[in-house]
């Protein structure tokens, strides 16, 4: 007897629970930063230890593209499925590599070393997550609520990061500042290579779709003439991405540490904080996503440029200097909110612009690009520039961003109407 093939929604379930591990194991290596960077550069002071781990968080992301190019052309290939599987197979290598580092204490300059190279293999890892997981989602989904159902890709996304501030907040509550330096920062890396594991096994059950199912590559193609051939998909892709995923680490991984830093908010307050406004955002993807099924897509892009452009100078400013929490997190909720506009149909809309033999890689390579050069360097660009004494230009340097993804999203077709998924 055939086996009965599995519902959507236990597709789509598989295809996010994997997303929302990848993504707990990337944010919470900046989520317990504040602890466990003494361990690895314990020379000078809070701010110079900050500036060190928020540059390897940003060489890791120089492994996306890779990653991005590698999982993309072996999803193209081999089917999304594989590269879901072996991407998250990635994630537990790395998490596992730095539940077990060993501090500078013990192996001296062996100890970030060690811990670079556990953030590069991540960094290979979600490169090649995004397009799979887009790409995956996508086309899986029901064309008249495809906005809906691919949301949750972002849903996962933020879950994974509300996860590991979360566990930030329990563990806050529960040890001391020497325990968490000492020894909990260690926790959240174990849990996220055990719940890798577990996702390993679930995403060898998923089903491979039809659109790659029907994907007939001429072998005298090579990959990188396929998308060549798409020329104003990848710069569209990548001026999405360099003022979204800009405004995306701003709002979110930097917010905490802007929040004590600049705003003088205690660790626990920070953390608080942005979980609470990171637990409503994430709720807001699945309306902004339904909502692009009914007015399409590209009005909520330019929507997002045009506020993100006005806004961000005014709303970073005052959240620096907010006072009192309430103050904080409405301000991050309205900022939050402006960005739903790309987030929750971001990996849509590029999967919607690439034919299904290219679409792995054309939604990858060009945002992991992006997200390296933009989105990877917020921490350390707004980190250099408070240092230097110049905390707003980096405000503007988002409103510059914002602007460019306005160009992208003004000169964009609605692929809500045009997509070529529709026509694999």
């Amino acid at each position: 007897m055939a086996p009965v093939a599995p519902s959507r929604g236990r597709q789509i379930f598989g295809g996010a629970a994997g997303n929302l591990i990848e993504w707990y194991d990337w944010y919470a290596y900046s989520a317990f930063a504040l602890y466990f960077a003494p361990r690895f550069f314990p020379d000078g002071d809070a701010l110079a230890q900050l500036l060190n781990t928020a540059g390897i968080f940003a060489i890791g992301f120089l492994m996306r593209p890779v990653g991005g190019w590698l999982l993309g052309v072996y999803a193209d290939r081999h089917g999304r499925k594989a590269a879901l599987t072996l991407s998250v197979t990635l994630m537990c290598f790395g998490s596992l590599i730095i539940a077990v580092a060993p501090t500078h204490d013990q192996v001296g300059l062996a100890a970030p070393v060690i811990l670079l190279v556990a953030r590069l293999v991540q960094g290979l890892s979600v490169g090649g997550e995004y397009g799979a997981s887009a790409t995956f989602m996508a086309e899986i989904s029901d064309v008249r609520r495809r906005g809906f159902f691919a949301s949750f890709q972002y849903v996962t996304l933020i879950a994974g990061q509300l996860l590991a501030l979360g566990l930030l907040v329990v563990m806050q509550s529960t040890l001391d500042d020497a325990a968490l330096a000492d020894w909990g920062w260690r926790v959240p890396f174990v849990i996220g290579a055990l719940g890798a594991v577990g996702v390993f096994w679930l995403r060898r059950g998923l089903v491979e779709t039809e659109a790659f199912k029907a994907v007939q590559n001429d072998a005298h193609i090579g990959p990188t003439r396929r998308l060549l051939a798409h020329p104003r998909a990848l710069l569209t892709v990548l001026a999405l991405t360099a003022g979204g995923s800009l405004t995306f680490y701003t709002f979110t991984t930097y917010m905490q540490k802007y929040l004590v830093l600049s705003a003088g908010w205690t660790k626990p307050q920070a953390t608080g904080t942005s979980a609470v406004a990171l637990l409503l955002y994430m709720a807001m993807q699945p309306l902004f996503g339904a909502l692009s099924d009914r007015i399409g897509r590209r009005p909520l892009l330019i929507g997002f440029g045009v506020l993100g452009m006005l806004l961000s100078v005014p709303a970073l400013t005052a959240i620096g200097t907010a006072s009192y929490p309430v103050e904080g997190f409405l301000l991050m909720l309205a900022a939050l909110t402006v960005l739903s506009g790309y987030s929750s149909i971001t990996g849509l809309v590029k999967a919607e612009m690439f034919p299904a033999n290219v679409r792995a890689l054309g939604v990858g390579l060009p945002y992991a690009v992006g997200v390296a050069v933009f989105g990877g360097s917020a921490e350390y660009v707004a980190l250099a520039f408070k240092s230097a004494g110049f905390e707003s230009g980096y405000f503007w340097y988002v409103a510059a961003m914002c602007g460019v993804a306005l160009v992208a999203a003004i000169s964009l077709p609605d692929t809500r109407r045009h997509s070529l998924i529709e026509t694999d």
